[in-house]
């Protein structure tokens, strides 16, 4: 799974949480909504309840959020399920040719511009919180 359907489908998972705050959230019922598999979903709540977002109970019991929404932002999302191993925003190439001066000078390019990107996005998400995507969903025709 990329970093990108990861955060997504963390989002998602939080959000039912406090939409379904006086049901019974297991991973069965989550993966439902999100429409995968609920080895997926249990992967995603051990990250989120690592990052203390959630109270992991096995079995019926199910699953509840652990923080108010507005104290979640997106970044810290992000964060919890981030694996920076596996899900590099941007990746640059290691193996330019050094003979060649595009393959010389790329890097040393383009990693200022990735890191610029990198910190734009990090600002947007740290503006949104739980709260926030909760709101706006409620604000939809339900």
């Amino acid at each position: 799974m990329t970093i990108s359907s990861r955060f997504a489908v963390a989002i998602h998972i939080l959000t039912l949480l406090e939409f379904n705050k006086e049901g019974i959230n297991t991973s069965e019922y989550l993966s439902g909504s999100v429409n995968t598999n609920p080895v997926v979903i249990r992967r995603i709540m051990g990250m989120l309840n690592k990052a203390g977002f959630v109270e992991v109970r096995p079995g019926v019991a199910g699953t509840k959020l652990s923080r108010e929404l507005s104290e979640i932002t997106l970044l810290d999302i992000y964060r919890a399920v981030h694996v920076v191993e596996e899900d590099s925003l941007f990746a640059i190439h290691e193996k330019s040719n050094p003979q060649c001066p595009v393959g010389r000078n790329i890097q040393d390019t383009i990693e200022p511009i990735f890191s610029s990107a990198q910190k734009a996005m990090e600002q947007t998400l740290q503006a949104v919180t739980l709260q926030d995507v909760v709101n706006d969903i409620s604000s939809k025709d339900l």
